[in-house]
């Protein structure tokens, strides 16, 4: 577990519980509860097209977008979470494995690599910058999905 100095489990509390807010937003495609979760001027570097996208209004389209291809049910496993948590700025990384199948009736399994950045607003920590990434095989240039932790 990555920590600072003053970091301890309470200080990571608050993170744990916006990280389980994000997986269940996810499971339930809940974009309300997902939307709730991020700063306004947010900058993510998702999985999906765009190459970035700025601006938490900007952001709930590619989650509805995102939400709009999976049947139920939405399956996320996390693992190796790590958090460092300051004053106000926190970051987590993690892994996690999307299971579901798409409405075209194609079952997806992967695993994902995950990096959220919080800051605390108004006592309220907030994702103000989200990174999702699987790794790529660069002869080929295509993403590598099959890896396992």
């Amino acid at each position: 577990m990555m920590t600072t100095e003053k970091n301890n489990i309470n200080d990571d509390a608050p993170i744990r519980r916006q990280i389980d807010v994000f997986i269940t937003a996810f499971r339930t495609r809940d974009l309300g509860l997902m939307m709730s979760l991020y700063a306004p001027g947010m900058v993510s570097f998702d999985i999906v097209p765009p190459l970035q996208v700025v601006g938490r209004e900007r952001y709930r389209e590619v989650w509805k977008a995102a939400f709009s291809l999976f049947r139920d049910p939405v399956e996320i496993e996390m693992r190796d979470l790590n958090i460092a948590t300051g004053n106000a700025v926190a970051f987590s990384h993690k892994l996690l494995r999307l299971r579901a199948t798409m409405t075209n009736g194609q079952p997806i399994d992967h695993w994902e690599r995950m990096t959220l950045c919080f800051c605390k607003m108004d006592g309220k920590w907030l994702i103000t910058h989200e990174h999702v990434s699987v790794p790529a095989d660069l002869e080929k240039g295509s993403a590598v999905l099959d890896l396992r932790p």
